[in-house]
């Protein structure tokens, strides 16, 4: 029989099948990813979600308690892989203006990969959150932001910074988490390009460049 009259896949019904667990909760943050940054964390349904994970509307509850909590998982899960990696760029012994640039091509991957949502869901649903929760992802930015401050310490003790400021890393912050707003995969310039000419922006001189 060929695929296209093959009979389409049943959805999956009640409780999900020991062993699923994992698959079903990461599908679930995956698809409520997708429709939060699309329609809108208060648009959104519940049953919206199941149908995009292929579930009963009340199977989600097996892994969450509310639409509250996914939004939070989503947030808490995105945010705690992002300071692993930069966690870990930052644990080796690059010369300052490397290290600044590897984080901010970490950040813009972070943000611009087609299949990361979380960072503009965190964006822009940050007032959605309740306080518990809110709490526990400032934990999270605030240890994110650290290893930033650190390197951009780094960096103007080096000297190879013109014209720093104290505010470097919240208009570094503002310039590279627009690019949500007008990147767009297949323009001719790769998220490592764009880390490049994002350090030129920043340091406004050749240099950052040289260690390419």
């Amino acid at each position: 029989m060929s695929d296209a009259l093959a009979a389409p896949a049943p959805k999956k019904r009640g409780r999900p099948q020991k062993g699923e667990g994992g698959g079903l909760r990461a599908e679930l943050l995956e698809k409520s990813a997708l429709l939060f940054r699309t329609k809108g964390y208060d648009n959104t349904t519940v049953r919206e979600i199941a149908a995009a994970a292929g579930i009963q509307a009340g199977s989600w509850f097996y892994h969450f308690k509310s639409k509250q909590d996914i939004l939070a998982a989503i947030m808490e899960q995105g945010l705690a892989r992002s300071l692993a990696e930069i966690e870990a760029i930052a644990s080796q012994p690059l010369p300052p203006c490397d290290l600044l640039r590897q984080l901010v091509e970490a950040h813009l991957h972070t943000l611009l990969a087609p299949d990361h949502h979380f960072i503009a869901v965190t964006l822009y649903e940050w007032r959605s959150l309740d306080q518990p929760a809110r709490d526990r992802i400032v934990a999270l930015k605030d240890r994110y932001e650290a290893v930033w401050d650190e390197a951009i310490a780094a960096l103007h003790r080096s000297g190879d910074w013109a014209m720093p400021s104290q505010f470097d890393r919240l208009l570094i912050f503002g310039a590279l988490n627009w690019t949500v707003q007008w990147y767009k995969p297949g323009s001719g310039v790769d998220v490592k390009q764009l880390a490049q000419q994002a350090m030129l922006f920043i340091l406004r001189t050749p240099a950052a460049l040289e260690a390419q």
